[in-house]
């Protein structure tokens, strides 16, 4: 287990800036996810901590020590890959157990340790059998426990779950998350998935452009978000965004309003700004609901009704033309085309100055 310290980290390719600058402290123990969309530079920042890519500047620390230049087998890694990456000549045991092999452990460590991950991971009725006889799920397994047997200081996940289909990825998912729990190790997780990072996280890093938009904890990325890139990007469905007139700024709240929206004070929570501008408007599905007797703040037309049996998501179109969803907690019938009212809470709704 250790600490993991990144200060000013940048990576470039020629003239190309892919890492911008990013600070992060991981703590002893702390599982945090890296998220964000393609090309944000997460997988890149994770292999340059895992020392596959160079350190443009900046300083990367791993136990207090800096290891920009150390060798990626010195500095007490162990690294899960997208593809399980595992030798279909050998059994499940002679996999698990290879990085020992190549370091030459004696029999009795290697059985040991082998025998420690197989429990730990609940693969023992696995250990002869060979890559072609197991499933996806499965292989992962073995990725994950040849990753347990080098006993490491820290764990690297580069999107291990997005070769699965949806029920094996729930279920690895809970497997990744008992296994933080039994290790205690300090674990670093990237994945494109925001349900994988809201569910697996103790500290969620948003990334966007080789840069850090949020970090903290999932529920305060998720009830406080930075901006409205964060807030449109953790959530599912996504945060709707409407585009609104600031007509008053006071001591705590806002006044707006637009054309389908009726003139309400939302708190500003601390952001700045100016009455007549063009600000905007965050609100969750969750908290959108019909209103009661007809009179709502939200005013719209229902085009789609789709009936889940959970929930109801309700596609409404307002009268700029933009569109919003309603998710609702019950089984619900409104028709298409009809006008409806839509509530919410004030203070559960997001104000940002800029616009999309």
């Amino acid at each position: 287990m250790a600490t993991v310290k990144l200060r000013d980290i940048r990576k470039s390719y020629g003239n190309v800036d892919v890492i911008k600058g990013v600070d992060i402290e991981i703590a002893d123990g702390e599982f945090v996810v890296f998220v964000g969309p393609s090309g944000c530079g997460k997988s890149t920042l994770l292999r340059m901590i895992a020392g596959l890519e160079d350190v443009t500047s900046g300083t990367l620390e791993i136990d207090g020590v800096r290891v920009n230049d150390l060798e990626p087998s010195k500095r007490g890694i162990a690294m899960v890959f997208q593809s399980y990456a595992i030798f279909p000549h050998m059994t499940v045991r002679e996999n698990v157990a290879f990085g020992l092999t190549i370091n030459k452990a004696s029999k009795a460590e290697k059985e040991e340790a082998v025998a420690k991950a197989a429990r730990i991971l609940q693969m023992e009725h696995l250990l002869d059998r060979r890559p072609s006889e197991l499933s996806g799920g499965q292989r992962q397994r073995v990725a994950i426990g040849r990753a347990i047997v080098r006993d490491p200081k820290v764990f690297l996940f580069d999107e291990p779950l997005s070769n699965l289909d949806a029920a094996l990825r729930m279920d690895m998912r809970m497997e990744i998350g008992k296994l933080h729990q039994d290790l205690g190790a300090s674990m670093i997780y990237v994945t494109h998935d925001q349900v994988e990072a809201m569910t697996l996280a103790d500290k969620i890093v948003v990334l966007k452009d080789g840069m850090v938009m949020q970090a903290g904890a999932p529920m305060d990325l998720y009830h406080e978000p930075a901006n409205i890139f964060v807030a449109g990007f953790l959530g599912a469905p996504s945060m709707n965004f409407l585009d609104v007139t600031v007509h008053a700024v006071n001591d705590e709240t806002v006044t707006i309003s637009n054309a389908s929206l009726d003139q309400i004070d939302v708190p500003h929570k601390g952001r700045t700004f100016t009455a007549g501008q063009t600000a905007t408007l965050g609100l969750r599905p969750q908290y959108l609901h019909p209103a009661m007797g007809g009179a709502g703040k939200l005013h719209g037309t229902v085009i789609l009704s789709e009936r889940l049996g959970s929930e109801t998501v309700i596609d409404l179109a307002l009268a700029d033309g933009s569109k919003i969803i309603a998710a609702l907690a019950e089984d619900s019938i409104l028709t298409p085309g009809a006008a409806t009212n839509f509530d919410f809470d004030p203070n559960q709704a997001h104000i940002f100055p800029e616009t999309r």
